[in-house]
């Protein structure tokens, strides 16, 4: 019974006109392209009448309010310093449970805005942690897992919304992550990582004490528990036990009968049911693009769903008492907006914008799924940024930016940054470089154990794409990326110094045997994947030093940009202290930027702002004025859905 928004990053195709038949649009500074809104966390009142949502409008994310068929929006939170993040209205009242930690520590805790405005915290406590899992059934409690008694474990407690006295119902003892709850409370679904190529998926049934494994032993599978079903005699999970791609199933508790409900050719990434149990709504990746699909919950027979916005990443959130939902929708050119969706009909109502006042649409790019040929023949996807109005032989510089994990994915959306980048001049390329999640089991673990290297490789690959569409400058191509990102950026001007022009690093990882030996404590889970993945810091320490720039920053020889969250727990700053004192003394240009109020992922506004303003004076000032070699010819083999973007 998950009432919040199953977000999807991107639904259909996409369509462009010809490079050479578009003006040139209208440049932008940053603070109008971040004048746009970020929505979410949208949740029904117990009514319909009224609709909660998070917005980032004044530049602090806060909790709105507003009515369900349009309307002002009023602002229920008026916080300065942290950003709250709406969970949702209680199921009976207006009561509303938010999350919020400080300064990005990620020590987030839940929250009730009682009805007369107060607040409370309902999970006190210092350093720890807590999570929402979802809301009973019956609506007289919710579920919350916290660490407070061992850091190193989330143990599964239930919240009465009456007095909110707190019940522990799940003690854990093996770092399992909390999937959901069946309506009596007897079963609680759970997965567990084994490896970075396992996930396990139990139910622990609370009345006769014992864990029931649900994936086979000594096979690698990934599973993820989604929502009980039948009054909890059935649980749906996804896995991809035999294949690729995830897929969705629901399983009989009591006979073991399994029934694959769902096997598209992509990863099922989430399922869930209506409020009545009657809708069952899945979301699929597919190509970086999600969509949603609506089924019977009872014959799985499909239901109609008309496409709310062609090319668009949209989120489904059906209303408690009707037919109707609403739509989240955005792309690669502009940010969100919210529409009320009659499902019967098809009619879309506009209920909010998250447009950026006096910033043309048409001035912005959508991205556009790629696929290259990299050195070794794997084809590697990604997302591709071209300027409006570039044409063929403009030897414009580039951006390769490659994304966190290892194994996250670049998904068809609103990139503020790679807008600005795009609208001043520069072709961006999201790689999902192997390793990356969304293009099957296989290549997910095609880096493993290689990474800085057989990853790297295919970012250097990508830059010969890149100057073989003819748009770009072979020496103006820079590396970026945030996290593991960041480690790959460092990795490329230490590993492959001749390669890029610059690198931008946004917190990334330059010393893997000190990163892996102090993750935080609440990572006992991750831990497992990352030493299976990366390396073990005791076991492999040799290794990881070889892959860690820091210990190589002699051969990094390119200007460097380095941001970093002074209270990021994940990349410590000292991360980035290190590698910009070492790139330092090489006598090469260095800027580090620090933000006191960030953690790992900079939330507000004005840092955001700072940080994507100081990326682009520092790729113009290195970059964008090089003298530039003769542009390429167009020969680079890459398909986006057929052939090169815009028919070129």
């Amino acid at each position: 019974m998950h009432r919040h928004l199953l977000l999807a990053a991107g639904l259909f195709g996409l369509a462009a006109p010809a490079f050479a038949d578009e003006a040139k649009p209208a440049r932008y500074t940053i603070e109008q392209l971040m004048d746009s809104d970020s929505i979410g966390g949208l949740s029904w009142s117990p009514d319909d009448s009224k609709l909660v949502f998070t917005s980032n409008r004044t530049g602090i994310a806060n909790i709105y309010v507003m009515p369900s068929g349009g309307g002002k929006a009023t602002a229920l939170t008026n916080s300065v310093k942290e950003t709250v993040s709406a969970i949702g209205y209680f199921p009976h009242d207006e009561r509303i449970l938010f999350s919020s930690d400080q300064g990005g520590n990620e020590l987030a805790h839940i929250y009730v805005r009682e009805l007369d405005g107060t607040t409370r915290d309902v999970t006190p406590g210092a350093r720890h942690v807590a999570r929402f899992v979802d809301w009973a059934h019956d609506g007289k409690s919710f579920f919350v897992q916290t660490n407070e008694r061992d850091p190193r474990f989330f143990d599964l407690y239930e919240i009465a919304v009456d007095g909110y006295a707190k019940t522990r119902l799940f003690e854990n003892d093996k770092a399992y992550q909390v999937r959901a709850v069946s309506p009596d409370r007897r079963y609680v679904g759970l997965s567990r990582i084994v490896d970075n190529a396992t996930k396990h998926c139990y139910v622990y049934d609370r009345t006769e004490a014992k864990l029931i494994q649900l994936t086979p032993e000594g096979k690698p599978v990934a599973c993820e528990p989604q929502t009980f079903a039948d009054r909890g005699a059935k649980l749906f999970y996804t896995t991809d036990d035999g294949g690729e791609f995830a897929f969705l199933v629901q399983q009989d508790l009591a006979t073991g009968v399994r029934r694959a409900v769902f096997k598209p050719e992509w990863d099922v990434q989430g399922a869930n049911l209506s409020r009545d149990g009657k809708t069952l709504i899945v979301s699929v990746n597919e190509d970086a693009r999600s969509r949603p699909y609506l089924f019977d919950a009872i014959s799985f027979r499909p239901q109609r769903l008309t496409d709310p916005m062609p090319g668009a990443s949209v989120g489904l959130l059906l209303a408690n008492h009707a037919k109707r939902a609403l739509i989240s929708a955005s792309n690669g050119a502009t940010p969100g907006e919210i529409l009320l969706l009659d499902l019967a009909s098809g009619k879309r109502t506009p209920l909010l914008n998250a447009r950026a006042p006096g910033v043309a649409p048409d001035d912005l790019v959508r991205g556009e799924v790629v696929r290259f040929r990299s050195y070794d023949g794997v084809t590697v996807p990604g997302i591709l940024y071209v300027p409006k109005g570039a044409k063929k032989g403009d030897s414009l510089p580039a951006v390769i930016h490659v994304h966190g994990g290892p194994g996250d994915e670049s998904r068809i959306g609103y990139r503020p940054l790679q807008q600005y980048l795009a609208n001043h001049g520069y072709v961006v390329f999201e790689i999902n470089n192997r390793g990356s999640s969304g293009s099957g089991r296989t290549f997910y673990h095609l880096d493993d154990r290689k990474h800085g290297d057989a990853d790297l490789d295919d970012v250097v690959a990508a830059k010969g794409m890149l100057a073989g569409t003819g748009l770009v400058d072979p020496a103006k191509v820079v590396i970026q990326g945030q996290s593991y990102g960041g480690y790959m950026t460092l990795a490329g001007l230490a590993f492959r110094p001749d390669a890029f022009a610059a690198g931008v690093d946004i917190y990334g990882v330059s010393n893997w045997p000190r990163l892996l030996a102090n993750t935080p404590s609440w990572w006992e889970d991750l831990r497992r994947l990352l030493f299976t993945e990366v390396g073990d810091p005791e076991k492999d320490a040799d290794y990881l030093r070889k892959i860690s720039p820091v210990f190589h920053a002699e051969r990094i020889r390119k200007p460097l940009l380095v941001l970093q969250g002074a209270n990021d727990p994940r990349v410590l700053p000292i991360e980035s202290e290190d590698i910009v004192a070492k790139v330092k003394a090489n006598g090469v240009p260095v800027d580090y930027i620090v933000f006191p109020d960030e953690g790992h992922g900079f939330r507000k506004k004005a840092n955001q702002i700072t940080a994507y303003r100081a990326i682009l004076d520092f790729l113009d000032k290195h970059v964008k004025d090089m003298r530039s070699a003769p542009a390429a010819p167009a020969t680079a083999e890459v398909s986006p859905l057929g052939d090169f973007p815009n028919g070129q």
